[in-house]
């Protein structure tokens, strides 16, 4: 179970905050809204997919040129030696 220690003097509003954003981050919250009703395999592979591609959008905001760079090599090199 998660939970967040009021220090002194902290208004309940602001851990209440802080709570709501570290479920949100683990994604606690997303899972049990999933989980409250039955989901068709159609509709957990468009799920994966939009996790995916938001995984994939944020990975390629993080990444500098060199590195892109150094991964099409590894790429290729991988691809010769096949």
């Amino acid at each position: 179970m998660r939970g967040v220690t009021l220090s002194k003097g902290e208004p309940v509003d602001r851990a209440l905050k802080r709570l709501k954003s570290m479920l949100d981050n683990e994604g606690i919250l997303e899972e049990m809204r999933r989980r409250r009703s039955f989901e068709t395999p159609t509709q957990r592979s468009q799920r994966k997919a939009r996790t995916a591609s938001k995984r994939n959008r944020q990975r390629f905001r993080y990444t500098s040129p060199s590195q892109d760079a150094a991964a099409a090599a590894a790429k290729e090199a991988k691809q010769n030696e096949a």
